[in-house]
């Protein structure tokens, strides 16, 4: 059985009452830092990575005259399929779809999400197991709203989303960080995701009294790995032994390139690991619509109904005219075999990025999944006395310095994946050698950023 989550939600009640009831107004300071929540304390030396590297990049505009190519964040450079846009034109025409939606999501998504579901997992998903979240994120901080105490532990394996962190100490919980090792040979060679492998001694030993929830993200980011049946299964048996969640961030659910894709929620070997997944997916990532912010949890009735209380508490409701057109682009997709076609486009894509590094000998692990490609640049003969600013040094490791000199020289943009590290651990990790390359662009974009990305021929 898993354990009852309503202690956290009858407590979070209680105290929300008692601030509301019994608190005593104080003075406002002068100082508005003074009011600020010690948690968001920033250091006003380091910016986050994002800043970081959209400033990088648009001072690199500036300077030279020229553009850049954006291959950081993880958007899109095309629209949604003409059918999901048009789809929210006509939900937009109708007044019940600009009002607000039901709490735990339109209906019409819920049928759809129902069927989806069902088939992927060869079995019955009623919508009473799925709750609707105003995006993905805002679907993994219910969860960890919904079931954390303060002290509760829940386990991340690293790299980690860098989302993860904050939502999971914002409710409370303790995070406990476990490696997904990478693997020695990608400094000279290409890999691919089962070559990078989970700690298993480092997991159980960090499973304790106090640990609450397993966090697996598959297809994974940055790796780019999906995790394997076999790997699954090991950790699901450790949840159903020690009375833990399963919460498997499945963002990229449609974009995997291998014949199947293993879902926690669906194991053959393990069905009982069902009653204890809560299984994360999103619209956005889906339809090439990541600004839609139309997420989902789908679970078990037993632990969906804290969720759903959950994401009551915290937006209560996510967009009503663009769930609509989620509910129908889902149904044509069904019918039209979008998901099919669009894994084609992204192996495409992936073959028009990924030549550029074959040819220069840079290795990299081959994408199983999602729309990532983790590259090692250790064979960069970068001049040593190339300057970099105080932002870039101040952050202490090699991939800050890979990505400033690639935006400024190759004018090519990536992201430093020792972000998705802790912090203690980012100094001598291997991915201080890499950089992160996003392939969710359109094809001449691409094309674009390997004809730059070819200078780097001069510095080998």
């Amino acid at each position: 059985m898993v354990r009852s989550p309503i202690p956290r939600l009858c407590r979070q009640s209680l105290r929300i009452s008692t601030r509301m009831t019994s608190s005593v107004p104080k003075p406002l300071s002068s100082k508005a830092a003074d009011l600020h929540n010690p948690y968001f304390q920033q250091n006003p030396n380091q910016k986050d990575v994002w800043t970081l590297v959209n400033e990088t990049a648009a001072n690199a505009v500036a300077e030279s005259g020229k553009p850049v190519t954006n291959l950081g964040q993880g958007f899109f450079s095309f629209n949604p399929p003409d059918f999901a846009t048009n789809a929210v034109t006509q939900a937009l025409q109708k007044p019940q779809f600009n009002q607000y939606a039901p709490a735990r999501g339109n209906p019409n998504l819920l049928s759809s999400l129902s069927r989806f579901y069902s088939e992927s997992y060869g079995r019955e998903v009623d919508t009473l197991q799925i709750q609707i979240t105003t995006g993905a994120n805002e679907g993994i901080f219910s969860v960890f709203f919904a079931f954390l105490e303060a002290g509760d532990e829940v386990i991340v394996f690293e790299p980690y989303f860098d989302q993860y962190i904050p939502n999971i100490e914002m409710a409370g919980g303790v995070v406990r960080y476990v490696d997904i090792q990478c693997p020695e040979k990608l400094k000279s060679e290409n890999v691919t995701g089962e070559d990078w492998t989970v700690d298993w001694e480092g997991l159980e030993n960090s499973i304790s009294d106090k640990t609450k929830i397993i966090v697996v993200n598959t297809p994974h980011n940055p790796i780019g790995k999906v995790f394997t049946e076999e790997e699954l299964f090991r950790i699901g048996q450790l949840c159903i032994k020690h009375n833990i969640i399963l919460l498997s961030d499945e963002v990229y659910e449609n974009l995997y390139y291998s014949q199947a894709f293993p879902r926690p929620a669906a194991l053959p070997s393990l069905p009982e690991l069902a009653s204890r997944t809560l299984t994360v997916g999103s619209a956005g990532k889906s339809f090439a619509a990541t600004g839609w912010r139309v997420g989902w949890v789908q679970g078990p009735t037993d632990l969906i109904k804290y969720v759903t209380s959950a994401h009551t508490r915290i937006c209560f409701s996510s967009p009503a005219p663009l769930q609509q057109a989620a509910a129908e682009a889902f149904s044509i997709a069904h019918e039209n075999k979008y998901f099919e076609l669009t894994r084609e486009q992204y192996q495409a894509k992936y073959e028009i990025f990924n030549k550029v590094f074959d040819d220069l000998g840079l290795p990299y692990t081959s994408a199983q999944g999602g729309y990532f490609l983790l590259v090692n640049l250790s064979k960069l003969k970068i001049p040593e006395d190339y300057e970099y600013p105080a932002d870039i040094l101040g952050k202490g490791t090699k991939d800050y310095k890979l990505v400033y000199w690639l935006i400024k020289e190759i004018g090519v943009v990536g992201i430093p994946p020792t972000e998705f590290i802790a912090p203690e651990r980012r100094i001598n990790n291997p991915l201080e050698n890499c950089v992160r390359f996003a392939v969710c662009k359109d094809d001449l974009l691409l094309e674009d950023a390997v004809t730059k990305l070819r200078k780097l021929k001069d510095y080998l």
